[in-house]
């Protein structure tokens, strides 16, 4: 492996971290989905999309115990509807749909 490709896997995996440091589980995501409708359906969103991160994230959690300052899960608990339609829409493939769905119709 050249020094090229490790600093780019290295950039990427600190950035994918970084990027799951909102995932479900922590206390920033928790006081979030208490803020009201519109920020738990933002958050659902969000945790719907980065759920393939966090699927990594409790692997890694799995595997090394303690390294991650919190207990990472998918999903965030005591949470209400609105975050249940965002992360399923985003689960789902939602993103997906939407962007096959211009594609199909612009022909």
């Amino acid at each position: 492996m050249n020094t090229t490709s490790a600093k780019t896997a290295a950039i990427a995996s600190v950035l994918l971290f970084t990027l799951a440091g909102c995932a479900a589980g922590s206390t920033d995501a928790h006081a979030a989905a208490a803020g009201g409708l519109i920020p738990e359906f933002f958050l659902g969103l969000w945790h719907g999309l980065i759920a393939p991160v966090t699927l990594i994230m409790e692997i890694v959690n799995w595997l090394l115990p303690h390294v991650l300052p919190w207990k990472p899960q998918m999903f965030e608990s005591g949470t209400g509807v609105a975050y249940d339609i965002g992360f399923f829409l985003t689960v789902s493939g939602g993103p997906h749909f939407i962007l096959y769905s211009r594609r199909r119709f612009r022909r």
